[in-house]
């Protein structure tokens, strides 16, 4: 398995009709949505093998999330089904400063994840385990779960992918330990995607290298900054940086999911770390024009052929960093 990706997927219901808010509407469509699943079915439609682990409810949306994410070519076989606790659901929200998200999570079956996920065989197959600072604040015995895995190396071998991934709401019962605890992951990992402005928000950095600074050396960190591009700091000290290209912006929601995606995929090809911003900018792009959590399709020769191109001159609002998701 190249990439193995835990945590929460939801069952996803958003207005077909975007020009009026939640409140307003009459019509709701179903989707599926989930940070890491974002991940790993972008990974799948980019080539490479993906699963996604994690737990449902013994519900109909549970067998919907699941069934989505077999049918786009995810492995699911290690995922788990409660019979006790619901699928979570979230709901999208537009609005006239983009689409908005009301979280139905607590107590959800994937709010019951614990460190025993770290015996699964099929973490141990893995070149990649790719996490999300999501599932740190679900619940206490989430939180232990990542800790487990990111700190304590519980699975070893797979290099450990962690994007920061700060949800304000999540974290409102606890405000004060969003910012120690997904530094604490963040220091531990060996790749890091973070957005500058949510750093900012968390850490008080102002910059890519005020980022890598507080993280200290020892691993790669990807800093994504909204229109004007990101940069990668490498665990020798080297550093890149690509713009970001102009965008149609249909909706934000899945557009650094995409982007991460992109950038493991150029990784495990053994691609240049250019190579894997220009790849991240670029499947961002195609989640952005659409207002599903992951593109219907990712075309890997549409997407590769520009990686040897000069890259679009940037605008002021493609956005692949600090937008929210599952």
């Amino acid at each position: 398995m190249d990439v193995v990706c835990v945590g929460e997927t939801m069952a996803v219901l958003g207005p077909a009709d975007a020009a009026h808010p939640l409140a307003h509407q009459t019509i709701l469509a179903l989707s599926v949505g989930g940070a890491e699943s974002n991940v790993a079915c972008a990974l799948v439609a980019l080539g490479h093998r993906a699963a996604w682990l994690g737990r449902v409810g013994d519900d109909p949306l549970g067998r919907r999330v699941l069934d989505d994410l077999a049918g786009r070519g995810v492995d699911v076989s290690a995922a788990r089904t409660d019979v006790e606790r619901p699928t979570g659901v979230y709901f999208k929200d537009p609005g006239a400063d983009g689409t908005g998200v009301h979280y139905y999570r607590r107590g959800s079956a994937a709010s019951a994840m614990d460190p025993s996920v770290a015996a699964l065989p099929l973490l141990h197959r893995a070149r990649v385990l790719h996490l999300s600072g999501i599932t740190a604040a679900l619940s206490d015995s989430c939180a232990e779960l990542l800790t487990h895995l990111v700190v304590r190396r519980a699975v070893p071998g797979p290099l450990i992918s962690f994007d920061v991934n700060h949800r304000p709401s999540l974290w409102r019962d606890r405000p004060k330990d969003a910012a120690p605890v997904l530094l604490g992951l963040a220091r531990a990992a060996d790749l890091v995607f973070v957005g500058r402005d949510e750093a900012e928000t968390l850490w008080g950095t102002r910059t890519p290298a005020d980022v890598r600074d507080l993280l200290g050396p020892g691993r790669t960190l990807v800093v994504k900054d909204a229109g004007y591009g990101a940069t990668a700091y490498g665990a020798d000290g080297t550093e890149a940086f690509v713009p970001a290209p102009d965008a149609r912006i249909v909706e934000r929601v899945g557009a650094g999911d995409a982007f991460a995606a992109g950038y493991l995929a150029a990784l495990l090809e053994g691609r240049t770390p250019e190579a894997g911003l220009r790849l991240g900018h670029l499947a961002a792009v195609a989640a952005l024009a659409t207002r599903e959590d992951v593109p219907a399709a990712l075309p890997r020769d549409t997407l590769f052929v520009p990686l040897c191109q000069t890259p679009p001159v940037p605008s002021d609002h493609g956005s692949t960093g600090g937008e929210p998701h599952g």
